[in-house]
């Protein structure tokens, strides 16, 4: 089913209309979600459905147009999840009175832009060249299928792992009747043991598979247990002295495996330039007759010219400097700074799901600090929000580019659709969010208050500068030599940073997964279709839980 058949158009007036409404409605969920809750669920399975019911009214099972539409809504969810994720940390400081909407305004649009076209620029090497997992774009796409006609023969397992996943997060959620944490225990001082009880953490191990998932486990067994629960024991350090080297450590590695691997990458890149141009006859033997399938792989690619990258950037770079009145360098740095990120932030959801948008905030505000000794932290905030926002909208496209990509949908029309939705997220979370401080104040949010704003609260601690310089700049380098030999360690990291109760739970999945596979028991198609319906179905149930509240919270 080709996208541009008549019958089959995937970008549609109505799938835009439909999407910006269904954009509205989820990132204003996932604004009070990441408030309240501490998390931000992944809405995009949540916007597969509701696409595919829609045109249901209509009539239509058109899965392109679908595609779009949901891609569409699911724009401004991450938009929502990067300033809630930083910008409260002002408020939770006792800062922040002076800030105004246009400045948050401008943050996000700035972040959003230069998001959009890096996500763009890095499809080509990500979704076609290294075929990454992207677990919950596969999940999208295959809950698509599944709800549309072309999914009967696995929409069973989908489904019973949709209603199971979704009854269990609402037991646990809703009714409180079952622990967030198993066999939970501080048998550590500062560590919580125990299994994360959530269906999609399971999921998300199986779905990233073993090699992945053993080193991030391994990260967390040294993070935690090594760093956090040996040295203190032995009398080497305290406690408190122990977290801020687990903390520091896990952020570099993480910074140090992205920075790796594109070495790595660039080095290999490079050489195959080379092996090419070795070959340049054949290579224009074989292009003066084009197949079919070279058109359907060159559609199937985005193309973004350095032109249109320099000129985004450009605009981002004149709006910091112009609306924060940050100078010229200080905005250019910036920006530079969250095209990096943005890459890890691409890569990090690719292989495992999971994007700490804030992390990446946090870093760029340290670099910032640290280079021109800014005092503002206003300014230092809107940094950090606006790169949480880019990297928030760099996961969600990618998830979304990575569904079209296993659908066939043409990822133009998609990127279409997202620029709308995007655009509208902009506006709903900034005004939202500001809204809520002028109604509920600033002492409404922190760790013990209506809002907990979690992630805001732990880059408000980080603010003041990285707690334990010599592991930060450890992890830099054992990170960035281990990912230019090509070793799989940008987990490594997140396992050092993680609760150790959240990696537990990944790890469980990846082990029912050896078990499967060396049993001769695992049937892929079937695995898959279950494993896309359990990480649907808690996310549903969490935007459910959280459209509810903030509908009463409202009235």
């Amino acid at each position: 089913m080709s996208s541009t058949d008549s019958n089959n158009k995937a970008l549609t007036l109505r799938a835009v209309i439909i999407g910006a409404v269904g954009s509205v409605i989820l990132t204003a969920s996932s604004l009070f979600i990441a408030l309240r809750m501490g998390m931000l669920p992944w809405p995009i399975s949540f916007a597969a459905i509701a696409s595919v019911l829609a045109l249901k009214l209509f009539k239509s099972n058109n899965l392109h147009e679908a595609n779009v539409m949901h891609a569409a809504m699911s724009a401004g969810s991450m938009i929502a999840g990067g300033l809630a994720f930083t910008i409260p940390g002002l408020w939770i400081m006792g800062l922040g009175q002076d800030l105004a909407i246009h400045e948050v305004l401008i943050a996000a649009f700035a972040g959003t832009i230069v998001g959009l076209v890096a996500c763009a620029a890095f499809q080509p090497y990500f979704i076609r060249e290294k075929k990454l997992a992207y677990p919950i774009g596969t999940a999208a796409a295959d809950t698509l299928t599944a709800v549309g006609n072309n999914g009967a023969e696995d929409a069973p397992a989908l489904f019973w792992g949709l209603g199971l996943s979704g009854a269990y997060a609402a037991v646990r959620d809703v009714l409180h009747l079952i622990p967030a944490i198993l066999f939970k225990s501080d048998a550590i001082p500062g560590v919580v043991l125990g299994i994360y009880n959530s269906p999609m953490s399971i999921a998300m191990g199986f779905a990233v598979g073993v090699v992945p998932t053993a080193v991030w486990f391994i990260g967390a067994a040294v993070g935690h247990l090594g760093i956090v629960g040996a040295l203190p024991a032995a009398g080497m350090v305290e406690t408190a002295t122990a977290l801020d080297i687990r903390t520091s450590l896990g952020l570099g590695l993480m910074l140090g495996a992205g920075a790796g691997t594109i070495v790595a990458s660039t080095l290999r890149n490079k050489k195959m330039r080379s092996t090419h141009s070795d070959e340049k006859p054949m290579e224009n033997a074989a292009s003066a007759t084009p197949s079919n399938n070279t058109n359907t792989e060159t559609s199937m690619r985005l193309s973004t010219s350095p032109r249109i990258i320099a000129i985004v950037c450009a605009l981002a770079v004149a709006l910091i400097c112009t609306v924060l009145q940050l100078s010229i360098l200080v905005s250019t740095v910036a920006v530079a700074a969250t095209w990096f990120c943005i890459y890890l932030s691409a890569w990090l959801t690719g292989t495992t799901g999971i994007n700490p948008m804030e992390v990446f905030g946090m870093l760029v505000l340290l670099l910032v600090q640290a280079l021109f000794r800014i005092t503002s932290m206003k300014l230092l905030f809107l940094i950090a929000a606006m790169v949480a926002v880019a990297c928030g909208i760099g996961g969600d496209v990618m998830n979304d580019l990575k569904a079209g990509d296993r659908l066939a949908t043409n990822p133009k029309d998609q990127m279409t659709g997202m620029i709308v939705g995007a655009l509208v997220g902009v506006v709903v979370a900034s005004l939202l969010l500001m809204g809520m401080y002028q109604v509920y104040g600033g002492n409404a949010f922190g760790p013990q208050s209506t809002f907990v704003a979690v992630q805001a609260a732990n880059v408000a601690a980080m603010a003041g500068g990285i707690a334990h310089l010599p592991a930060f700049i450890a992890g830099l380098g054992i990170g960035g030599i281990l990912a230019a030999c090509g070793l799989p360690v940008m987990t490594l990291g997140l396992g050092v940073y993680l609760p150790f109760y959240m990696s537990c739970g990944a790890a469980i999945g990846a082990t029912l997964k050896f078990v499967l596979e060396k049993t001769g028991k695992l049937q892929n198609s079937k695995a898959d279709s279950t494993v896309s319906g359990i990480l649907g179905g808690e996310s549903l149930v969490g935007v459910l839980i959280a459209l509810v509240a903030l509908f009463s919270f409202m009235r």
